[in-house]
C-alpha cells in the first residue's frame, strides 16, 4: 500500500515549497543590454517551460527573433507586439520562477528613457536589482540613472551582471574595468551587498552553472547568489501601519475598517491612534472572511474593528498609539519627474499617498541632480526623467512617515490635475512643519457678515483671453457699473501687479505659474473681505485656472473668456507686443511662442470679435444679478 506514502511525500513537497522564502528581483540597465533575454534564460534553465512554450518560442524567435538559428529568449517576456517588432521591452513584465531552494517573482522594466516610469515601478516593489551592462558598451547614462533610482527607492542588494561578455572574448580586463568604474560611482549609495559577474544570458555561462569559459571567476553564479542572498523582509520591524481603504458597515451592528497592513503588526488590545485626527482607541478584533485572527502582520489584508466609536474615513492611517506617523502640510522629499511637460512650481497637482488623495504644489525645486556626476544643480523646472529635491505643501495635512523609516507610508505619486496621468513618484525625506503648529486664528467677523454688510455676495470675476482680447477694457467699465451701483469692488491687473506684487517674476513658463498663484492667494483675501474682484490676466494655462477655480468655495469662482481670435488681438496690439514677439524682442509671448489653452467650461464666453466692450459688459452684471451676487 504505497499510495499513503505518494500522498505523504507529495504533501511534503508541496509543504516545502510554500514555505520556501520569496526574493522579488528586478532587471534594469540601459537599451539592448540583455534583460528580457536574462529572464528568458532563467525560465528556461530552470526547466519552467512546457513544451508548447518551447515551441512557440522557436516559431517566435525563426520570426521575431534577432539571434539567428538560435532560440530568442527574450520573447519569453517582451509580450507586447510592438515590443517583439522593436525588439525593446516597453511595459513592466512579472515573470515567476523557483528553485530547489527560493521562488522568485523577477520585473522585466525598460531601458529606454522614455520609459524610466516603468523602470521605477517594477523598483518600487523589490528587494534586489541586477544591473546589467553591455560588456561592449561599458556604463551609459541610463545604468548611472537606474543606479540612483535603485537607490533612492531603498534597494539595497544589487548584482551587476556584465553581460554579453562572449562578445569580448571573455575578457578579464573588460570585465574587471567596468566593475571598478561602477564601484567608484556607486560607492555612496548605501548598498549593502554588491556582486559582480561576467554572464552571456544568451548561451548561460554562469548564470545556472559556472562557465569553463571564465576560469578566472571565483564568484557565485547568478542563481547561486539569488538563492542565498539574505534579504531580510523588515517591515515586520517597524511601527505598525494600516492605510484605511474602505469602511466597512455591513450592518448596523458592524463598523470595521478595512485595509492591508503595510509595516509592523497588531493584535486585539493593542493601543492605536487616527494619525490625522489624533483619537486613540484600542483594538478589539482582527475579522478576515476565514475568522478573526490573534494577530495581522504586514501584507496581511484585514478588518480591524475597534473598542470606541471613532471617526475614521478611507484615506487615513491607523497607526501604533506610541509610535505615531508625522502629520504636516508640507514637507522635502527626493522626486522623480515622468512626464515631457515639465515640472512647474506653484502648479497645482494631486500627490497620492497610501490611500489618501490631496491638492498640492511645489513651494520649491531646491536642487535637480545630474546623473552622470551626481553633482546637485540649481533648477527651476524638472523635465522628463530628472531627479531633485523639492519643498511641496498640502492643501490638507497628511500623515506620512520619511520613506527611509516606513517605505510604504513615504512614498507617494504625482497626478496631473488636468490629464489625471501619473507625472511623478517621491519619496518623503522629512517633514518641514507641523500641522499643529500653525492655525487659522478665529476671527469674530467672518466673510458672510462683511459680505452682508455690503449687500453683495463675494465673488472673483476671472478674465481670461489673449493680450489685446480686450479683457482690462471690459472688467474697468463692469467695475464702473458695478461702483454705480454702490457695490464695494477691486480690480487686479495683469500690467499692474507686476510693479509692485509680482515686479520679481518674468515670463517664463514657471514664472507665469508662480504669478497666478499669488493673484490667487490675494484674491482669496478680498474675497474674505465680502469683495467682488475683479482679476483681468491672460492666465494661458488650464491647471492654473482650474486651481484657481479649486481656491474659492462654491460660486465665489466665475471664469469669464474674452474670445478674440489671434489676428483681431494682433491687429488691436495697442502696446506693440504682437510685432515685438514677431520680431523675436519678446520671448514667451502668449499666442506666439507661448500657447493659450483656452476655457472649456467658462461661466461668462464673450466673443470679444464681434461686440462692444459695452455690450459685453452689460452681459456681465446681468449675469451677477441673476445670479444673486448683487442682492
Amino acid at each position: 500500500m504505497s499510495l499513503p506514502a505518494e500522498i505523504d511525500t507529495f504533501a511534503d513537497y508541496l509543504s516545502a515549497h510554500e514555505n520556501k522564502s520569496l526574493l522579488r528581483f528586478l532587471t534594469c540597465g540601459s537599451v539592448d543590454d540583455g534583460k528580457s533575454t536574462l529572464i528568458g534564460r532563467l525560465l528556461f534553465d530552470t526547466k519552467l517551460l512546457f513544451e508548447d512554450q518551447l515551441a512557440t518560442l522557436s516559431n517566435d524567435s525563426r520570426k521575431h527573433g534577432t539571434v539567428g538559428e538560435d532560440l530568442d529568449f527574450a520573447l519569453l517576456v517582451d509580450g507586447l507586439a510592438a515590443e517583439r517588432e522593436q525588439g525593446i521591452t516597453i511595459d513592466v513584465a512579472y515573470r515567476f520562477f523557483a528553485t530547489d531552494k527560493r521562488k522568485f517573482i523577477v520585473a522585466d522594466t525598460p531601458g529606454h528613457e522614455q520609459y524610466t516610469r516603468n523602470m521605477a515601478t517594477g523598483a518600487s516593489n523589490s528587494d534586489l536589482a541586477v544591473i546589467l551592462i553591455d560588456a561592449r558598451q561599458g556604463i551609459l547614462t541610463q545604468t548611472r540613472r537606474h543606479s540612483f533610482i535603485v537607490s533612492l527607492l531603498g534597494i539595497r542588494h544589487v548584482v551587476l551582471a556584465v553581460n554579453k561578455i562572449d562578445l569580448v572574448d571573455f575578457s578579464q580586463e573588460v570585465f574587471d574595468q567596468i566593475v571598478a568604474d561602477y564601484v567608484e560611482f556607486a560607492k555612496d549609495f548605501g548598498f549593502e551587498t554588491f556582486l559582480a559577474v561576467p554572464l552571456s544570458a544568451r548561451f548561460g555561462d554562469n548564470m545556472l552553472e559556472r562557465s569553463a569559459r571564465t576560469p578566472w571567476y571565483s564568484g557565485p553564479t547568478l542563481v547561486e547568489h539569488l538563492e542565498t542572498v539574505p534579504v531580510a523582509d523588515d517591515a515586520l520591524a517597524r511601527p505598525f501601519r494600516m492605510p484605511v481603504q474602505w469602511v466597512n458597515r455591513p450592518n448596523l451592528d458592524f463598523r470595521g475598517f478595512s485595509g492591508t497592513v503595510v509595516s509592523g503588526s497588531v493584535r486585539p488590545g493593542d493601543p492605536i491612534v487616527v494619525a490625522g485626527s489624533g483619537r486613540t482607541s484600542t483594538v478589539k478584533s482582527i475579522v478576515t472572511k476565514d475568522g478573526n485572527l490573534a494577530k495581522a502582520d504586514a501584507g496581511e489584508a484585514v478588518t480591524i474593528t475597534l473598542a470606541d466609536e471613532v471617526d475614521i474615513s478611507r484615506g487615513d492611517i491607523i497607526a501604533a498609539a506610541g509610535a505615531r506617523p508625522e502629520v504636516a502640510d508640507q514637507f522635502a522629499a527626493h522626486l522623480i519627474w515622468m512626464h515631457d511637460d515639465h515640472l512647474l512650481p506653484g502648479r497645482s497637482y494631486l500627490i497620492k499617498t497610501g490611500t489618501r488623495t490631496v491638492s498640492a504644489s511645489v513651494t520649491e525645486i531646491k536642487h535637480k541632480v545630474d546623473v552622470n556626476s551626481f553633482q546637485k544643480l540649481a533648477a527651476k523646472q524638472l523635465g522628463l526623467n530628472e531627479v531633485g529635491v523639492v519643498n511641496f505643501a498640502t492643501q490638507q495635512p497628511i500623515a506620512f512617515d520619511p520613506f527611509a523609516e516606513v517605505p510604504q507610508t513615504g512614498a507617494f505619486i504625482v497626478i496631473d490635475r488636468m490629464s489625471n496621468l501619473t507625472v511623478g513618484a517621491g519619496m518623503i525625506d522629512f517633514g518641514l512643519r507641523r500641522a499643529t503648529n500653525v492655525h487659522w486664528q478665529a476671527l469674530e467677523v467672518d466673510k458672510a457678515s462683511r459680505a452682508a454688510m455690503k449687500f453683495q455676495k463675494p465673488v472673483v470675476l476671472w478674465f481670461t483671453g489673449l493680450s489685446g482680447a480686450g479683457k482690462s477694457t471690459v472688467a474697468n467699465i463692469v467695475e464702473k457699473k458695478l461702483h454705480a451701483l454702490s457695490r464695494h469692488t477691486y480690480m487686479l491687473d495683469g500690467d499692474n501687479v507686476r510693479h509692485g506684487l509680482n515686479k520679481d517674476l518674468g515670463f517664463t513658463e514657471a514664472d507665469r505659474v508662480e504669478n497666478i498663484r499669488r493673484v490667487i492667494e490675494v484674491s482669496k483675501l478680498f474675497v474674505d473681505a465680502g469683495i467682488i474682484v475683479l482679476t483681468s490676466f491672460i492666465s494661458p494655462f488650464r491647471a492654473e485656472r482650474r486651481q484657481a477655480r479649486d481656491s474659492f468655495e462654491a460660486g465665489e469662482f466665475v471664469e469669464i473668456f474674452v474670445d478674440a481670435p489671434l489676428d483681431v488681438a494682433e491687429q488691436r496690439d495697442p502696446k506693440g507686443l504682437y510685432k515685438r514677439a514677431r520680431e523675436g524682442l519678446i520671448k514667451n509671448f502668449t499666442g506666439i511662442d507661448s500657447p493659450y489653452e483656452a476655457p472649456e467650461n467658462a461661466e461668462i464666453h464673450l466673443s470679444a470679435g464681434a461686440r462692444t466692450p459695452e455690450e459685453m459688459a452689460e452681459e456681465i452684471v446681468a449675469y451677477l444679478t441673476t445670479n444673486g451676487y448683487l442682492a
